[in-house]
C-alpha cells in the first residue's frame, strides 16, 4: 500500500518543481499542473480502492474534466499568441 501512495506523491512533487522552475513558459506550466492533477487522481483511486468506496472515483472524473478544460484554455492561449506573433 505504501508504494501506491509514494508514486502520486513523487508525481506531485515533480509537478510542483516544474511549476516553480518554468514560470516563463506557459505550456510547460500547464503541463506540470496537469501532472499534479493526475497525481491527485491516482491518489484518490488508490485510496478508494483500498477502502472499497466509489466517491473518490467520481471526484477523479470531475478532476479530469477540470484538466481537460485547463488544456483547452492553454491551447487557446497558444493559438492566440501564435496569431499575434505571426501578423506583427
Amino acid at each position: 500500500m505504501i508504494i501506491h501512495l509514494l508514486v502520486p506523491f513523487f508525481l506531485f512533487l515533480l509537478g510542483i518543481c516544474g511549476v516553480f522552475l518554468s514560470r516563463k513558459n506557459v505550456i510547460i506550466t500547464i503541463m506540470c499542473l496537469e501532472v499534479m492533477l493526475l497525481s491527485i487522481n491516482l491518489n484518490l483511486i488508490f485510496c478508494c480502492s483500498y477502502i472499497d468506496d466509489l466517491i473518490g472515483q467520481m471526484f477523479s472524473i470531475f478532476i479530469l474534466s477540470i484538466g481537460a478544460s485547463e488544456t483547452a484554455i492553454g491551447l487557446a492561449l497558444v493559438v492566440a499568441y501564435y496569431k499575434g506573433y505571426r501578423y506583427n
